[in-house]
Formats: structure tokens, sequence, C-alpha cells
């Protein structure tokens, strides 16, 4: 089940809210002893983060299906989407499991069951298991904001109180408030530069068409130059995938590619997204401001739209 983007919380007391956590989206499948962590792409991910599996393997059921983002958090507990990428150990920061619903357990289906009766299960579920509870947050929609902000969090998730769980949907029944502007984007075409790679050019759906949002060059380190550079070379198709390059004109914020500056650039098979952050849209239609923090392999390219 996914979350509608707002720019504004819906208030009162039908509504919950939780921390927007910065990481991966994941169901952890328990069967006895068998244990698989899915991306929401159905990527397999158990040998990827092994001790969230050893958790799982202690939730006492016989089956459990559990919804929730596999974070990288510092000893405060402050995520990184950045030191996820690099499995968060050699920076400081360890792996956990934030749980946010529970799906099926114990051979019943519990996703027509409102939320309130899911998520009490699962906090008993949870208990000493090592796997962690994403916490209902107090208080009123502005006393939410203003403490997920005072944190420098990325947002905030409401959910509706009584709401059933529908999967593969984007209702209005779960809205997400991002307060540290980024979202996924494309990336179809890159300039070479250092290490391999100079800046990544990224890009959105609307409909079957490839939009242009920006080129991106800050965020990168020699080191994930290279890795990306390995990742994005066998993916070098020859033409443009791009709709509305070249651009009329460029500007200082990374917008727009001339027609004398495409020549400059390796298109690729529009397949892989990257997590970017970026102060806001220019009247153009790209982005100011815009930092890499990584690339994302639990999204589906085909499926990533413009957000705000």
């Amino acid at each position: 089940m996914a979350a509608r983007v707002v720019s504004t919380l819906p208030e009162g007391k039908e509504w919950s809210y939780e921390v927007k956590f910065d990481g991966y989206r994941a169901l952890l499948l328990k069967d006895d002893e068998k244990v698989q962590i899915r991306s929401r792409n159905d990527k397999d991910m158990t040998r990827t983060y092994p001790s969230i599996a050893s958790a799982g393997r202690l939730l006492p059921s016989r089956q459990a299906v559990v919804d929730g983002e596999i974070v990288a958090v510092n000893a405060s507990g402050r995520p990184s989407f950045q030191a996820l990428q690099h499995g968060g150990a050699h920076s400081g920061f360890t792996i956990a499991f934030y749980a946010f619903d529970l799906l099926f357990l114990n051979g019943v289906d519990l996703t027509e069951s409102p939320i309130e009766e899911r998520r009490s299960k699962l906090s008993a579920l949870l208990d000493g298991s090592g796997l962690l509870l994403s916490s209902e947050l107090p208080g009123t929609a502005q006393d939410v904001v203003e403490a997920v902000t005072g944190l420098g969090l990325e947002g905030v998730i409401a959910k509706r109180r009584g709401s059933k769980y529908t999967p593969g949907d984007r209702n209005t029944a779960w809205v997400k408030l991002k307060l540290d502007r980024q979202q996924e984007f494309v990336v179809a075409g890159y300039r070479p530069g250092p290490y391999g790679i100079d800046a990544v050019l990224v890009g959105y759906y609307e409909a079957a068409a490839l939009r242009f949002a920006g080129s991106v060059r800050a965020g990168f380190t020699p080191r994930v130059r290279r890795e990306v550079f390995d990742e994005l070379k066998p993916l070098e198709v020859s033409r443009c995938p791009f709709v509305d390059l070249p651009s009329s004109k460029t500007s200082r914020w990374g917008g727009g590619i001339t027609a004398e500056q495409m020549v400059e650039m390796r298109w690729l098979k529009p397949v892989s997204v990257a997590q970017i952050r970026f102060v806001e849209w220019t009247a153009d239609g790209h982005l100011r401001h815009a930092a890499f923090l990584g690339m994302r392999h639990d999204k589906t390219a085909r499926h990533i739209q413009r957000e705000t």
C-alpha cells in the first residue's frame, strides 16, 4: 500500500501520524523457520540484510507478513539514506527494520481488518524480536510537523483510523508530507568526468514520455562516482531517451541541455532509479540545487512520476 503526496497534513481525531523513514520499503515474510525480505518491486533482499532476517526468525508466530522500512540509523536514531547505500556499518550506522503494519498472521489475512487492530497485533508480535515498531506520534498535525522538522527527519505519514490495507493502491487512507524535498528519478544519461561520471541526467515519466528534470552533480564522492559509473556504463544507448531535450537554454541551477552540449552526454536505457534531494522546482520544470543521495534498486523506473 502506498501513500499519496500532500502539501499539508490532514487534521482531526480520525488521523494517526508516524515518521516517514528514509530507507527501503520492504515486506518481511515468515513461514516457520524460513524468512524472506522482499522489496516493493519484489526483489529478494534477504541475503543483503541478514540481521533483519535473523530478527524475523525470532517472531513468536508460525507465519507472518510484516510491512516496514529498512533504515540505516546512527546512535541517536537518526536515519541516513546515504549510509544505507553502503551497509551502514562503515560510517557508524546500524541497519534497522521499522515495522508499521501486519498483513498476515498464522493463516489469517488481516488486510481487511482496521489499522488499529493490525497495529495492536503487530506491537505484541515484535516484542523482543529486535525488529522495531514505527510508533504513533502524539499531538496535533502542527505539533507533529514541528517535532519532525526539529529532528531533521524526512517527513510524516498520516493514516486514517479504521482503514483497511489495500495492496498496490495509492489512495487517500495513507498520505505523506515531505519536509525534506527529495524523490526518486529515472537516470537516463550522464556526463563523463573524473572517476567516470561528472553528473547524472535524471527525469520522470509523464504518461509514456520521459521528461528531463535536471543534471545532478553534487552529492558524489570519488568512490561513489566509480560505483555508479560501473553500474550505468553497460546501459548505454545511442539515442537520447528524454522527449524534451535538447533545451533552448541552460540555467545555473543545472536545468537544460543545449544542442551543443548534447554531444558531451552519454545516454542510457531508462531502467535505473536514483534518490535525489533538491531545494525546489524552477519555473521551467527543472530541479534547483539537486544532490545525489544514492541509487535505488527497490523501485521500478517506469513508475517514477513527478511528485510535487
